[in-house]
């Protein structure tokens, strides 16, 4: 009686001990999610392109505009196209693995965009594909779900360039 109370209070310890659900891989993306998101908020676009996938990555805006074509973006890229003064704040990420190489990041993320001048604050839902490459976690997808409650989007004309 003794042995199985010991190995029910074992099992017992060991659910608590690992109950946030995280495999190390996922913990390890979501470290890499907030290491993406501060370096665009502080215009370290080395490390932006860093954290995408050097094959390219596919994305989706939350502006109503269509699937964007496969892109390999620079340094020089993300310097031309990040407006000054935007700013995003991730809420919420959840991680899931897929594969021992993959992992889908879901997440809320608030902040301020700017455009031609004019800061708006924006709400947006977000996912993400993450896959290793050379060892490391980088972006191949994302998807931006307006979560402005009523539709509200702020369009920006690169948005529509090819």
């Amino acid at each position: 009686m003794k042995n199985i109370l010991i190995i029910l209070l074992a099992c017992t310890l060991s659910t608590v001990a690992f109950s946030d659900g995280h495999k190390a891989h996922e913990k390890s993306v979501l470290a890499a999610l907030d290491k993406y998101f501060a370096a665009r908020n502080s215009g370290d676009f080395a490390t932006v392109v860093a954290l995408e996938s050097a094959s390219g990555t596919y994305n989706t805006n939350s502006d109503g505009s269509f699937h964007k074509p496969v892109a390999k973006t620079s340094q020089e890229d993300w310097e031309s196209t990040f407006q000054q003064g935007t700013l995003t704040q991730v809420h919420y990420p959840e991680a899931a693995a897929l594969s021992d190489d993959v992992v889908l990041v879901r997440f809320y993320a608030e902040g301020m965009i700017s455009s031609g001048g004019k800061a708006s604050p924006y709400r947006t839902r977000v996912t993400m594909t993450w896959v290793k490459e050379k060892g490391g976690w980088v972006v191949k997808s994302s998807h931006y779900s307006s979560a402005a409650y009523g539709g509200v989007h702020k369009t920006q004309a690169r948005d529509f360039e090819d």
